[in-house]
């Protein structure tokens, strides 16, 4: 209640004092939730799903909530009354991990049967989780110890660690929240309680059964967005009975999921040539150079970027693999969706398809690649990745020999904080979307974003130009057939640059499958049934310590006819590395 409802056990199941507030701060452009524990729960159990789910109703919406809420704390008088109100509360409340309740929470995270058990901290976080399940799950939000320990780090960038803290504050020094619990907490009981480590129980394989079980985390994110952004809670989602027609091909997804664990897993097992029989892949030269990388971990995602649906997704390899869990290897992390990664020189094209598209360059443009000195003040003075200068070097071939001082020196024309504003608008976010901290280095990918959203970055060079986005969702439906919320349609979100200017960089992406162009990655050009190369294209990169190596690529639009047949107009993207960003060996 200090968190959620302060003047739960006096008020009348309304607090007129928290709507007003909630609507200035509206005003202001600031919305949020204004409701009292009784009116969530009248919510979730006594109003009309329908009516709920309405945003056009949401004003009749409130006025019955407000009215059922009265009636029911009416109902229920007294403290007797309020505790049996939150008791309805907490038992129906969704505490993330597949936890419907505040005892099954207890036990799924903490392996404790008898809630008098919970340590204070313990208590805290389970208050703080109804707020955001999904992204507040302590498991999400876990890593493995050297010992095999399942623990959520200290660290307030962690949101459920800073939730935790901020409930223990606010008791801390607001006492008069403590109802039932005066005198039970001293204020430095309080207070210590943050510093209490987040240790949680072995998890016993229960989703094994999912398929895909990355996507299916990703999916109910978008899930409860769309159902209920804005909300508290989604009792929409969380009371089940739900028809979810996803975007997932199974089939690619299997593909994905064995050449990521055959990049990762396999390298480190016994017998790696055996493994590779076992899941199905041939076992080729590259997986065994990979031996003695470093590498652990591995992430891919498929999508069409002409529809936005993603047809593959995999967070990271062996998601139930939890024998082979440690630091370097956290299988349940989520890279794409969830991970802060630097995309190294993939970031590049971005920079130069904005001065393409500006007019302040051409694929034939001239640079020197020659060290320089870019700021004297700093002394930042890139230099490429073999440490050589080539002299003047068209744009074309900066971006097919991935070289750094070309790409600087045309970060200096196009504009730091232009780029940084166009890459927002190709797809990509990052954890500061108001001003990039890399400088000059932004082309170089030192800028951390999320794998997917590059990914929808290059799907958006691919469709000409027009951002489109990303979906999991294709349909929703209830128990009775009826939609949810209207059934998806791509549509464009941005035309970022001109189909011309998207056409140029593509070409030249292009051209580094081509082994005639590109005897580097012209070793990877994609063959047809025939044995002829199919056009496609690919960018890689890697984050300036060697924690992140990435590579991008997408292939021509396909047309209706093929479309019907099953084809896609597929960008991929493909993450290696350590879940806890150690780096890898890159030779």
């Amino acid at each position: 209640t200090s968190t959620e409802d302060r003047s739960f056990w006096t008020n009348t199941g309304v607090d007129p004092l928290a709507i007003v507030s909630a609507g200035l701060d509206a005003i202001r452009g600031n919305e949020r939730g204004a409701s009292t524990i009784t009116q969530q729960l009248v919510r979730q159990r006594l109003l009309d799903p329908e009516l709920v789910r309405d945003p056009d109703r949401t004003i009749e919406r409130k006025i019955k909530e407000i009215i059922q809420s009265v009636r029911v704390t009416d109902a229920y008088p007294g403290e007797d009354g309020k505790r049996q109100i939150i008791t309805a509360y907490l038992n129906q409340n969704y505490y993330g991990n597949g936890s419907y309740g505040i005892k099954a929470a207890a036990r799924s995270y903490f392996g404790i049967e008898d809630l008098d058990e919970l340590s204070l901290g313990q208590v805290a976080l389970l208050a703080g989780l109804p707020q955001s399940p999904s992204s507040y799950d302590l498991v999400r939000n876990a890593v493995v110890a050297d010992d095999g320990t399942l623990y959520v780090p200290l660290n307030e960038r962690v949101p459920i660690v800073f939730r935790r803290n901020e409930i223990l504050r606010q008791m801390a020094d607001n006492p008069e929240r403590l109802i039932l619990t005066q005198g039970r907490y001293s204020r430095a009981e309080l207070l210590a309680a943050t510093e209490e480590p987040i240790i949680l129980a072995p998890q016993e394989p229960e989703l094994r059964q999912w398929l895909a079980p990355h996507f299916i985390w990703a999916l109910r994110d978008e899930l409860a967005t769309r159902l209920c952004a804005g909300e508290e809670t989604c009792p929409e989602l969380e009371q089940g009975g739900l028809r979810i027609y996803s975007s997932l091909d199974y089939n690619l997804q299997q593909v994905a999921e064995k050449w990521v664990e055959a990049a990762t897993i396999l390298p480190q097992q016994a017998d790696p040539e055996a493994y590779a029989a076992e899941i199905g892949v041939p076992y080729e030269r590259w997986m065994r150079r990979l031996q003695n990388l470093e590498v652990n971990n591995g992430a891919m995602i498929a999508m069409d970027y002409q529809t936005g649906e993603i047809v593959a997704y995999v967070g990271s390899a062996g998601y139930y693999r939890d024998d082979l869990a440690s630091p370097q290897f956290q299988p349940q992390f989520d890279v794409l969706g969830d991970g802060w990664r630097q995309p190294g020189s993939a970031f590049k094209p971005f920079n130069y398809v904005t001065g393409i598209n500006d007019g302040t360059m051409t694929a034939a443009s001239m640079f020197m690649d020659v060290t320089t000195t870019f700021d004297n003040s700093s002394g930042y003075t890139p230099k490429n990745y073999d440490l050589l200068e080539r002299g003047p070097m068209r744009m074309r071939s900066a971006i097919q020999w991935s070289l750094n001082v070309p790409a600087v020196k045309a970060q200096v024309i196009t504009g730091v904080d232009h780029v940084f504003q166009q890459a927002q608008r190709f797809g990509m976010t990052f954890q500061n979307p108001d001003r990039p901290s890399a400088g000059l280095s932004l082309t170089l990918g030192t800028e951390v974003t999320h794998p997917r959203d590059v990914a929808v970055a290059f799907g958006t060079l691919g469709n000409a130009g027009v951002r489109v986005g990303y979906t999991q969702i294709l349909r929703i439906t209830d128990s009775g057939g009826t939609d949810l919320v209207p059934p998806y349609v791509p549509a464009p979100q941005d035309t970022v640059v001109s189909p011309q200017a998207a056409y140029v960089m593509t070409d030249i992406l292009e051209s580094n499958t081509d082994p005639n162009q590109n005897p580097i990655w012209g070793d990877f050009a994609l063959t047809g049934p025939n044995g002829d190369r199919r056009p496609a294209t690919i960018k890689t990169g890697t984050s300036q310590d060697a924690n992140d190596l990435v590579a991008f690529g997408y292939i021509p639009p396909t047309d209706d006819a093929g479309r019907q047949g099953g084809e896609y107009s597929l960008v991929v993207g493909a993450w290696v590395g350590n879940s806890d960003g150690s780096p890898v060996l890159t030779e």
